[in-house]
């Protein structure tokens, strides 16, 4: 295949907090007005030590602030516990996914020994996604700490603990939001009695600007199947009236955790993939808390991210990106990212493709409900759902693609047009193709015929597309996607890039003369 090195799009890069301006090749829409954020690791050593994971990275924030055509980049290093004892004494100090804390060799025997209890500290290095609660822009991660920023200034305000609110360990980087700014995500706990999923909600009322999580309430907790080994899950989907949760067969040795500590072993060696057990969608009842008896199943798969999921004449339809297996987690390490030649290609070859997926769940199943047969009676929807047995139904996908997108390594980072159309019937999303480790380019997939629009320029590794409709759209893809492209061949090449949200044709790109490294997730924060 003789895939490009990456080694540039995992590399530590100096904050800019001052404005720097872009140049702009074609034109940037005069109407697009507000602050595009990115979230996403930007240094990755301390001292001489260097992180294992490509999620351990220290937070870099990202702002393009775009007016009247013009756009000014500048970012900030999260100022985070982890980023300040790291910097401080110059090695890592603060344990990460695939990174283990070491002691410091300042310290005798008996003082390093103790210092393995302070590795049961959880990081609060923010590095995912930027989320908001009760109007707040906040950054997050999947551990109980999450930091409020401002959305202006890339400034650090405060951290928040999801534990000081709620009995919760931590919390996904991705919530979902009711239109009147409710805010919905998931959480696990950890007890003598094993672990259990919770269902968070959060009001959108706030009695003063101070208030951060203040309201927060558990609606619903869910017992792992394996209460020692529970489901690793990054995302959750939710309808007008159910918060759909996927307990999937990537889990989390407990005891491993939490000896590892002791051994020195990060997180990531306590992941593992059991294809022995199949998929389970739980549905919880948003406004009554109440679990459904009914288990949802498939086969053996892995989700990061759900697309979109909408109720229709008796039927929950769940769109989401999955993939066969789940090692995938644990081969995201910087010393594969950093690979060429064969080596590289090897390393991409390891992993499953992700493809995009509609599950289709039938709600109403009593003692009636016959068995053995498909209760999927939405037309033209080859998706089944077969009752097995008093509250089991057996579900398996219709395929959201056709085979045009193989050529493109299968899609991730899926967005939609999320303010008008999520939990609603919709027709296009936009994600990233991954023919490489990262994304390579941008497809806009329309579901009325699975046909796409694809964006892509060779050596240049574009994010996670973000739409923005434009000012009173009434067509669902009216308006534009954002993604910061950057290049491993081209030093200073990064810029934003503007597409037709319609025709999927390149608007314009402004230009910043910095390096970025690859990211995750990001978010559009309307007017400047």
């Amino acid at each position: 295949m003789g895939l490009m090195a990456q080694t540039k799009l995992v590399r530590t890069v100096d904050e800019r907090p001052e404005p720097i301006s872009t140049t702009i090749r074609g034109h940037i829409p005069s109407w697009i007005s507000g602050r595009f954020l990115r979230n996403g690791p930007g240094k990755f050593e301390f001292g001489n030590k260097s992180y294992n994971h490509w999620f351990d990275g220290m937070a870099l924030m990202h702002q393009f602030k775009i007016d009247g055509g013009e756009v000014t980049y500048k970012s900030r290093f999260l100022n985070s516990n982890a980023y300040k004892s790291n910097s401080q004494q110059d090695r890592i100090v603060i344990s990460e996914f695939g990174t283990m804390s070491m002691p410091d060799p300042c310290k005798n025997f008996f003082q390093r020994f103790l210092s393995r209890f302070d590795r049961l500290q959880a990081s609060d290095n923010a590095n995912v996604s930027f989320v908001k609660y009760k109007g707040d822009y906040y950054v997050s991660t999947e551990t109980n700490f999450m930091h409020r920023v401002n959305p202006d200034t890339l400034e650090t305000k405060e951290k928040v603990d999801w534990s000081k609110f709620i009995a919760v360990n931590g919390a996904t980087a991705h919530p979902h939001y009711d239109p009147d700014g409710t805010t919905y995500n998931m959480g696990n706990s950890y007890t003598g009695k094993g672990a259990t999923y919770n269902i968070i909600c959060v009001p959108p009322e706030r009695n003063s600007s101070e208030e951060t999580l203040e309201g927060a309430k558990v609606i619903c907790t869910i017992p792992s199947l394996d209460k020692g080994k529970p489901s690793y899950y990054h995302s959750f989907a939710m309808t007008e009236n159910y918060v759909i949760f996927i307990e999937q067969p990537i889990k989390m040795d407990l005891l491993k955790i939490m000896s590892g500590r002791f051994l020195g072993k990060a997180i990531s060696k306590a992941v593992y993939w059991d294809p022995r057990q199949d998929t389970i969608f739980h549905l919880v009842n948003k406004q009554t808390g109440k679990l459904s008896p009914v288990k949802y199943c498939t086969r053996p798969l892995t989700t990061f991210h759900q697309i979109n999921a909408f109720e229709e004449d008796g039927f929950v339809v769940m769109d989401m990106c999955c993939a066969d297996d789940g090692k995938a987690i644990t081969n995201y390490n910087i010393q594969n990212l950093r690979q060429s030649g064969e080596a590289l290609d090897e390393v991409y070859n390891t992993l499953c493709r992700v493809f995009p997926r509609r599950f289709v769940l039938p709600l109403n199943i009593d003692s009636d409900t016959p068995l053995g047969q498909n209760l999927n009676t939405r037309s033209n929807s080859p998706a089944t759902a077969i009752r097995t047995a008093k509250d089991k139904v057996y579900c398996v996908h219709e395929d959201l693609h056709g085979d045009d997108l193989n050529a493109y390594g299968g899609l991730e980072f899926p967005q939609i047009n999320y303010d008008k159309y999520n939990t609603r019937p919709y027709r296009y999303f936009y994600a990233c193709g991954f023919m490489h480790l990262v994304g390579d380019s941008l497809i806009k997939m329309d579901l009325l015929d699975k046909t796409m629009k694809v964006w892509k320029q060779p050596g240049f590794y574009p994010s996670e597309p973000i739409f923005v409709p434009s000012p009173d759209a009434v067509e669902e893809d009216d308006g534009v996607i954002l993604s910061v492209v950057v290049t491993p061949t081209i030093e200073n090449g990064t810029f934003l890039l503007v597409l037709d949200g319609r025709t999927f044709e390149e608007l314009g790109r402004a230009e910043v003369p910095v390096n970025i490294p690859y990211g995750f997730h990001a978010a559009f924060h309307g007017s400047v």
